[in-house]
């Protein structure tokens, strides 16, 4: 009975409909999402383990650095030989990109011929394989009839797991595809190479780049596509590789730019992390191989092993009795019978259950149509599994691309190649299909590789010249802006003999040294109310001041308001009047309009002052154009706008250079501190000076005082006074052309004031952005940057402001933040480029910071000297917004300052409200002076 039963039971799953009974038989095969989501997370992980330096040794994803940093921007020619060595034969190949005239842009001319290697070759001994693999280069060479005498670049396609340091140097970590050379393992297989090529004599050939195949897919495709930043193999072999931030790359040192990643991803699994879907059939063909154990996750998805996990299945179903009535040919049993050509063949469109039959009957079976019908679908299975897995994987990789990015969502193109893609009928519709569901928020294009890994081992090795050919130039550029120690020392000298002129009152100085009758510093016993104004540039801004006696604390209350662009140009009297009307409202505003407060006016333009209240103006700096201003007395113009009001009067004791009230209120905080310095839109400093070294016409002015190196104020003797250097005018006579660069010269002859403030224009915050704009202008025009393509925004002035410096050199700012900077100003760059314009920012910001610093130190060292001290000890008062927000202006300033003063001890301290609370603190003295 129970007999029968078995009989009936078999009998009824003979009948049914075939692919359902192949569908119960493989349902560990039958992966749904959730599991591939799953697979996916595992990959990721494993991903970055291997990029860590600390877990890279455990992860089963090896991920691999490659040291190829770019991708194809299509400006890269020349002629380059390629050895694409990846199993049983290789191929050596001529490649030309755009070299001939018939060779249009983005196009590519080859010619090839294949060796065969002999087995016993591939597994001999290794430098008998090289030898071979060099011997055939030279028939390659002399066939062709390519010189053997010229030197020819030469690319290396090397489609096994190696360990790179360079892009020139690997070591082979193992072997695969039935390789097994001996003596080569962890060796470099480069320098193998070059031996070989020695040994064999007579050739001229540079070995200039190791690529993996994955890579050279990825770059071929990258010719064509610029999007185009990960590579993928479903060949013999299978493999991936992408584009990855070199931030996270640990093995590799640096963090500016990308690197491509080898993922090695045949790997993945070898420690067991898809063992919950490897099924028996898989765990038979691992043991049947020459690498058990390894490579697992290639195993499960690679043409070299589909064939055969479908011929495994036939056979114990047909073990079973669930095909071919029981019968077992001795084909069937036989290994590499059925060859992933033939699961291929199963699933044609319209001949795949033809082409089934024809196998099948070719493994002396006798197939009926429901035979054929779950054949086919055995390898349906099998190879949708594949696609599955690599679909997994696939994500796993564009889910990284899109964190590094912080995207939501993203455009990208894959480079495919491989027996598998391309001759499988189902398979990359089945891929694309399975990605997008599991991704659905990217956008992917694949595009198929028709000219191999050859050709883009030539491109590799065309952008590392290309990218060693345009460095060269960039540092060329670059190199105008780096100043050495001796130019330093120079610099510092000429500010010193700048300095020393202008004490002496000679006319042509480049520095006007400019007495502000500022005597003393704070002594902390300021008390009271006073204001404060300070003209600004763009803006001005009033301030009221409460000093409580003693305490050395002060209460400060502001309020800020704009200066209209047409009033930094028009009628110095409208300027006037809106200032007034500025006063006016803030001291509504404050409630203080009947009080008569005490006022100190800051006013950060070259003055000539007769008295601590009366300055006349110079020249207009930072960008101001004012008419009937120069030469006029500044606060008398303030007085007379304020009594065109008639609404109230305003007692301006003092008019305050920036930097003086900078240096005094940090002195009120500080008392060593005895020099100002501004870093913003502008650029000056001021120091107290000895008396004696002060021309008697420039100090004495209209006040009162004694003579011959002594003056009074309020009966007190005193020996110095604060004098405003107004440095920025330094190079106005010539002094600093030899420092000067085109980019310089530009931002000059299109300012407002041409030839004047050269040191101020390489140093201030004003015109940085525009000496980096030239710079980058310069570099696009030479096809070094943006692929020469000059942009209506390149060309626009002023669009790089001094903050974008600032933010695109941040340390914690990563390229892809400096490409969405540049991207908001209107310039479309590359990872390459935003390199770049981050060294250009980075070379002009640390001129400007070393100039700062070799004025700095003929100042301190001047004061050292004038008391005749072996060291001193002395702090600057710093403000601007260049010193304080840039994140490394200050400390390149300080270092260079050590550097060239070393007998002085010199202390930066940031002021807080400086430059008005300086001009407060001054009001305040000057009026407990006269009570």
């Amino acid at each position: 009975m129970l007999a029968v039963h078995l009989v009936s039971f078999l009998f009824s799953k003979l009948q049914e409909d075939p692919t359902k009974k192949v569908d119960r038989f493989l349902h560990a095969m039958r992966l749904h999402d959730d599991q591939l989501r799953d697979i996916s997370a595992r990959f990721l992980s494993e991903m970055k383990k291997g990029l860590s330096a600390q877990s890279s040794a455990a992860a089963t994803v090896k991920m691999l650095p490659t040291h190829v940093r770019s991708t194809p921007d299509g400006s890269e020619k020349g002629q380059f030989l390629t050895l694409d060595f990846g199993g049983s034969v290789f191929k050596v190949l001529h490649v030309k990109v755009r070299e001939e005239m018939g060779i249009r842009r983005g196009e590519v001319e080859m010619e090839e011929k294949t060796y065969p290697i002999p087995k016993g070759l591939l597994e001999g001994k290794g430098s008998e394989l090289f030898d071979h693999v060099s011997e055939s280069l030279k028939d390659f060479l002399q066939e062709k009839n390519i010189s053997l005498e010229k030197k020819h670049p030469l690319a290396f396609t090397f489609s096994f797991p190696c360990e790179q340091s360079s892009l020139s140097q690997g070591l082979l970590l193992s072997w695969s595809k039935n390789v097994r050379a001996r003596g080569v393992l962890g060796k470099d297989v480069v320098q193998t190479l070059r031996e070989a090529i020695d040994r064999t004599g007579g050739m001229n050939v540079e070995v200039l780049a190791m690529v993996n195949d994955t890579v050279a897919t990825m770059m071929t495709c990258g010719f064509e596509d610029r999007r185009c930043e990960v590579g993928l193999i479903v060949g013999t072999g299978t493999n991936a590789c992408y584009m990855e931030e070199l931030r996270h790359i640990d093995l590799v040192e640096g963090d500016e730019g990308r690197m491509c990643v080898n993922t090695d991803w045949g790997a993945f699994g070898d420690d067991g992390a898809l063992k919950d879907v490897i099924t028996e059939y898989d765990r038979e063909v691992d043991a049947a191989s020459n690498n058990a154990g390894r490579q697992i996750f290639e195993k499960m998805v690679s043409g070299m092993y589909l064939g055969e996990l479908v011929r495994l299945v036939v056979l114990k179903m047909a073990r079973l009795g669930l095909l071919f009535d029981g019968h077992v040919s001795d084909a069937l049993k036989t290994k590499g019978k059925i060859t992933t050509a033939h699961v291929a063949a199963m699933e044609e469109t319209k001949n795949g259950l033809k082409n089934t039959r024809s196998i099948l009957m070719g493994l002396n079976l006798t197939p009926s149509q429901n035979d054929c019908v779950a054949v086919q679908h055995v390898g349906t299975i099998v190879s949708f599994r594949s696609s599955n897995l690599v679909a997994a994987g696939l994500a796993a990789i564009l889910t990284q691309i899109k964190r590094n990015r912080n995207l939501r969502t993203f455009r990208v193109s894959v480079g495919v190649d491989g027996t598998v893609y391309k001759t499988h009928p189902q398979y990359p519709k089945r891929l694309h299909k399975v990605l997008k569901r599991l991704l659905p928020e990217c956008r992917v294009r694949f595009i198929l590789s028709n000219s191999g890994s050859s050709k883009g081992a030539a491109l590799v090795t065309a952008v590392a010249q290309r990218l060693a050919s345009q460095k060269q130039k960039v540092d060329e550029t670059l190199s105008l802006f780096r100043l050495s120690y001796q130019q330093l020392q120079v610099v510092k000298a000429r500010m010193r003999a700048g300095m020393e002129a202008g004490l002496r009152g000679e006319g042509r100085s480049e520095l006007k040294m400019l007495p502000s009758f500022v005597y003393n510093s704070p002594d902390g016993t300021e008390h009271g109310k006073y204001l404060a104004f300070d003209l600004r540039g763009t803006n001005f801004k009033a301030l009221l001041v409460n000093f409580k006696n003693g305490l050395q604390k002060a209460e400060l209350y502001n309020k800020i308001y704009t200066i209209p662009p047409e009033m930094m140009q028009g009628p110095g009297a409208e300027l006037f009047d809106h200032i007034a009307e500025c006063v006016s409202d803030f001291l509504d505003y404050m409630g203080i309009k009947n009080l008569g407060l005490p006022a100190g006016f800051i006013f950060p333009f070259p003055c000539k002052q007769t008295a601590i209240d009366a300055g006349t103006l110079v020249c207009w700096t930072k960008g101001f154009k004012t008419t009937d201003c120069e030469g006029h007395d500044v606060v008398k113009m303030l007085q007379e706008a304020i009594k065109r009001r008639k609404e109230f009067e305003l007692d301006i004791a003092a008019v305050v250079n920036d930097t003086v009230g900078t240096m005094m209120s940090c002195a009120y905080e500080d008392p060593q501190c005895e020099v100002g310095l501004i870093v913003g839109a502008g650029s000056n400093v001021c120091y107290m000076e000895e008396l004696r070294n002060i021309e008697t016409e420039q100090r004495d002015g209209n006040e009162e005082g004694g003579t011959d190196g002594e003056k009074t104020t309020g009966g007190a003797e005193v020996e110095r006074m604060c004098i405003n250097t107004e440095w920025g005018g330094l190079g106005e006579a010539g002094s600093l052309d030899d420092i000067i660069t085109p980019s310089d010269v530009e931002v000059d002859q299109n300012s407002v004031n041409p030839e004047k403030q050269r040191f101020e224009k390489l140093t201030s915050g004003m015109y940085l952005g525009e000496v980096v704009r030239h710079t980058l202008l310069d570099l696009t025009m030479r096809g070094l940057l943006f692929r020469g393509r000059v942009t209506d925004a390149l060309k626009t002035p002023g669009i790089i402001q001094t903050k974008y410096l600032s933010q695109i050199e941040s340390d914690r700012l990563a390229l892809l933040q400096v490409r969405s900077i540049l991207q908001r100003l209107g310039l479309d760059s590359t990872c390459d480029d935003s390199i770049i314009v981050k060294e250009v920012c980075g070379a002009v910001s640390h001129r400007a910071a070393q100039l700062c610093g070799a004025g700095i130190s003929a100042v301190v060292d001047k004061i050292r000297e004038n008391r005749g001290l072996d060291h001193l000890d002395v702090t600057v008062g710093v403000e601007g917004k260049l010193y304080k927000l840039h994140p490394h202006f200050s400390r390149v300033l300080q270092e260079t300052v050590r550097v060239l003063s070393p007998q002085c001890k010199v202390t930066f301290l940031p002021s807080e409200e400086g430059r008005m609370k300086g001009a407060a603190l001054i009001t305040a003295g000057v009026r407990q002076m006269k009570m």
